[in-house]
């Protein structure tokens, strides 16, 4: 039995259709696109999935190990229940002072952003300048200026007791007052330029349109300047938030013990107690918190398509 083939699709009036134009083919066997993808996949791969393996391996290592011995791949998941257990409160508190010197660094990073870009007419890079001026000093010597600052007999603790606003004993040093002012003063560029690269672009026409509107200036704010400003605040929350939190330089300068942060528990246990496992479980579990509230940060926002 034979099988006819298919008539070919006719047009209304009887005649043969037109075929449909093909599709350029693309070049088989090109890998261009492949080799200019090679270095990033190699940096990545060698300085970020091969180290984060060997983290949250050392940390399912037998935690009855020590330096001398060695340690046994025994997959001790108990680790991460012992470290929430045992440094709850220093985990807690790094993610209070992170996100308390974000909200500061978010107010006056976007006054500062604010004025650059629409206020400093031929002064904006000057002022750009003065803000990236910090980093070219030393992260360290930048803390131990605000110890400095901040000191007993400082001018900043004087003149707050003559003015009756702090207590005869009282200070700031040593305070969580002391440690998420310099991590609002060390971050506060992580703020201000990606805030400024966003209200940079804004175009001021919006915003008299508003006024046009009898919108009054608070109304224009919100409802024109900061909706298109929000590509810069998420990104500027999510630069300062993450190495604020992890950052121990300033709870181990500008705070005390009872302002240990998680950072310098895992600088501990890797430097002084040489206990690898808990200080790879409590790098991991961090790392992971961090990760789930950024995606929470930014799914709650409405931004993913923006950053």
């Amino acid at each position: 039995m034979s099988v006819e083939a298919p008539a070919p699709p006719r047009t209304p009036g009887g005649g043969p259709a037109a075929r449909p134009a093909r599709r350029p083919r693309r070049p088989r066997g090109s890998i261009t696109g492949y080799l200019l993808l090679a270095p990033a996949g190699i940096f990545l791969l060698a300085f970020f999935v091969v180290p984060f393996y060997s983290l949250v391996a050392t940390s399912l290592f037998d935690p009855s190990g020590s330096d001398f011995r060695g340690y046994e791949m025994t997959y001790a998941w108990g680790n991460y229940v012992d470290v929430v257990r045992d440094y709850w409160g220093p985990l807690l508190r790094a993610m209070v002072y992170g996100a308390a010197a974000t909200a500061a660094c978010l107010v006056l990073g976007y006054v500062l952003a604010y004025a650059i870009a629409f206020k400093a007419g031929r002064w904006k890079n000057l002022m750009l300048v003065l803000v990236i001026a910090p980093f070219f000093t030393s992260f360290l010597i930048r803390t131990l200026s605000w110890k400095l600052i901040l000191a007993d007999d400082g001018f900043v603790v004087n003149t707050l007791q003559a003015l009756q606003l702090l207590g005869d004993d009282g200070r700031l040093l040593a305070t969580p007052f002391a440690v998420i002012a310099g991590l609002t003063y060390n971050f506060l560029p992580f703020m201000v330029l990606p805030l400024y690269a966003s209200l940079d672009k804004l175009d001021p026409r919006l915003v008299e349109a508003s006024s046009d509107l009898y919108a009054n200036p608070v109304a224009g704010f919100f409802k024109v300047t900061w909706p298109l400003s929000l590509p810069g605040v998420v990104s500027g929350t999510l630069l300062t938030f993450i190495p604020a939190t992890g950052d121990y330089i300033n709870a181990e300068l500008l705070g005390s013990t009872n302002n240990r942060v998680i950072g310098n528990v895992i600088q501990s246990q890797f430097t002084d107690a040489n206990n690898y496992p808990v200080a790879a479980a409590l790098s991991v579990l961090l790392s992971v918190l961090i990760v789930v509230m950024v995606l929470v940060y930014v799914r709650r926002a409405g931004t993913e398509e923006l950053l």
